[in-house]
Formats: C-alpha cells, sequence, structure tokens
C-alpha cells in the first residue's frame, strides 16, 4: 500500500468513529507501527486535516471536516449498485428513485475507468420479496419518527379486529418480508411491532413525546435481545 492510500485510508477509519481512537487500534487497521500512525496524523494535520487528540488519548476527526471526493472500488461501487438495485425493485417503490438518483451521483463524480457500464455486469439481484401494499403513506411515518410526534392509528389485527391506538414512532424496519413499525404503545404501555399494511388509518399528532427517541430504542433493543423482534400484535 502507498503511502497517499494509507493516509487516506487512515482519514477514513477516523471519519467513521464518533469518539477518540487510540493510536495502537489505528496502528492494527491499517498493519503498521503505531509509531508510522502517529507520523502520519502529524502529516495530515500539517495539510489541514482537522484531527484533534493526542498519543495516549486517542485522536478524532471533526466533523466538520470534509474529505474530498471519494475513490470506488470496483468491489465497493458493484455493493452500492447491487444494494440500490434491490432497493429499487421492492414493492411501493418508496426509495426507488432516491436510489438511483445516488447511484447516478456516485458515477458523476468517478473516473472515466472506474465508472460502471452495466450494474448487472457481474452480478445481479435475481429475486424480489413481495411487500404487501400500503394503504397509508410511509413518508408520514418517518417524518414523525423524525421530529419525535405521536400518532392516532387504526390498526387491524390478525383476528381482524380493528382498533384504535395512540402510539409513539420510533423505527421502521423490514421483518419476515413485512414493513413493521416499532413504537411504544399507550394503550398497552408497552412496545409493539406494528405491520404497515395492516394500519388502515394514520393520523400525525401534533404532541411530541418524551424520552428521547434514541432512549426509547435501547429499551427495545434491550427487551428484545436480539436483532429480530417478535412481533406482537
Amino acid at each position: 500500500m502507498s503511502r497517499s492510500q494509507r493516509l487516506f485510508d487512515l482519514l477514513q477509519i477516523l471519519r467513521c468513529h464518533k469518539y477518540p481512537v487510540s493510536a495502537e487500534h489505528l496502528a492494527e487497521q491499517l498493519n503498521v507501527s503505531v509509531r508510522t500512525i502517529y507520523r502520519d496524523i502529524a502529516t495530515l494535520q500539517t495539510q489541514g486535516a482537522e484531527i484533534e487528540g493526542e498519543a495516549g488519548l486517542g485522536y478524532i476527526l471533526k466533523p466538520t471536516f470534509t474529505l474530498p471526493p471519494l475513490m470506488f472500488s470496483m468491489e465497493e461501487l458493484e455493493a452500492l449498485l447491487l444494494g440500490a438495485d434491490w432497493i429499487s425493485k421492492q414493492a411501493n417503490g418508496e426509495f426507488s428513485e432516491s436510489a438511483k438518483n445516488a447511484i447516478a451521483k456516485i458515477s458523476a463524480v468517478l473516473p472515466a475507468d472506474h465508472k460502471v457500464k452495466h450494474s448487472q455486469e457481474v452480478m445481479r439481484v435475481a429475486s424480489i420479496i413481495e411487500v404487501p401494499e400500503l394503504t397509508i403513506d410511509m413518508s408520514d411515518i418517518r417524518k414523525a419518527i423524525k421530529h419525535q410526534y405521536k400518532a392516532n392509528i387504526n390498526y387491524l389485527d390478525l383476528k381482524g379486529n380493528s382498533s384504535s391506538r395512540v402510539i409513539w414512532p420510533i423505527l421502521i424496519g423490514m421483518f419476515q418480508q413485512h414493513y413493521v413499525l416499532v413504537a411504544w404503545c399507550e394503550t398497552r404501555n408497552a412496545f409493539r411491532n406494528f405491520r404497515l399494511d395492516r394500519i388502515e388509518d394514520w393520523q400525525t399528532l401534533e404532541q411530541k413525546y418524551l424520552p428521547h427517541r434514541s432512549e426509547l430504542l435501547k429499551k427495545w433493543q434491550q427487551e428484545e435481545g436480539i436483532s429480530q423482534p417478535k412481533l406482537r400484535y
């Protein structure tokens, strides 16, 4: 690996961490000595990289520092294209245009020898997960999650019973081929996972919920204990 590539990789590693990273960890990641890391950090700092920290405490890249346009390997491009292809073909098409636009923007800044002529030259998405069509607008749910608004929903359970509930939406995921909304349910006074295709009506309320969504998400994860939640209706 050339030194210029190593310096770039060092910036990339620092960019991925929100907290100070030790020189020992950086050295292990780049397969070099700790002394080399110290020299590389000093070089980057003299070249304008906003790296804070010192030996023994660790280093962090200030979030205001902007890296130059990234150079993707062909493998990284293939992964990005496959992911975008998969997203664009899912039912409801929620992120189809966004995925296509993202790939177009990435391709626009790449050198000619790194552009991918055909998105499925080597690998392709062979199947599409069939997701039930939604009767509500997912953008309304995303907005409520982002701003921590409560919502009033009419929900149809597996037995065909409809109920009205006030919920605190915190996360949208895809589990068992369904879009699922993780939320705190005021009616049940507990976390519940709602299939989006069974929400008959959605009304975002002006009232915000507390505590912060990140705290609720941690509590939900602790209760579940695993990455795949149990679907409780």
